[in-house]
């Protein structure tokens, strides 16, 4: 379970040393960049390694309806993403697209994942999200964009929302349980 909690501990601390310490970051410069890309691929691995690793109570699983409730906040999980790079009209809306995007994320991972090591994990993240935009808020300020916002840009991030939920459905399902359902 350590290496799990390192993990967790590590994106935060990657993350949110650009906003706790901006003269610091700012001091190494590009290096700095490569740093925290290194930081960030290591908690990853921490976080799989250790997540595979741990072991915990349970105390809820997968069903059939929160599968698809899942499956549903996942897609608009990923349309957040997308909208968040293509400047959609949901981010006229809310200044973090994507850190919304990655609560979904992680809120949907604890909906059919009830272990001590998913709590860990998704819940570590999901508060991780909620504090990194309480950071943000506070350091900048947020000028809404007032569009244009086309129909097809809209379409088009919807399109590849499925499109990628298909995808990472694919992979998931190769390497751990099925998202969309069954064995």
């Amino acid at each position: 379970m350590l290496i799990l909690i390192l993990g967790v501990a590590l994106w935060w601390g990657a993350h949110l040393y650009k906003r706790m310490a901006p003269a610091q970051r700012a001091a190494m410069g590009s290096q700095g960049r490569g740093m925290v890309t290194g930081l960030l691929i290591l908690s990853v691995i921490l976080m799989i390694v250790g997540y595979r690793m741990a072991d915990g109570a349970f105390f809820w699983g997968r069903t059939a309806p929160m599968t698809g409730i899942n499956n549903l906040l996942m897609l608009v999980s990923i349309y957040l993403f997308a909208a968040s790079g293509m400047k959609t009209r949901v981010t006229a809306y809310t200044r973090h697209p994507m850190l919304w995007g990655f609560a979904l994320w992680a809120v949907a991972h604890l909906l059919v994942n009830g272990d001590t090591p998913s709590l860990i994990l998704f819940g570590g993240l999901l508060v991780w999200a909620f504090v990194e935009m309480q950071v943000i808020n506070r350091a900048s300020d947020w000028v809404r964009p007032t569009g244009p916002f086309p129909v097809k840009k809209e379409m088009t991030a919807l399109a590849g929302a499925v499109i990628v939920l298909l995808v990472l459905g694919a992979i998931h399902g190769l390497v751990g349980p099925n998202p969309f359902g069954g064995a």
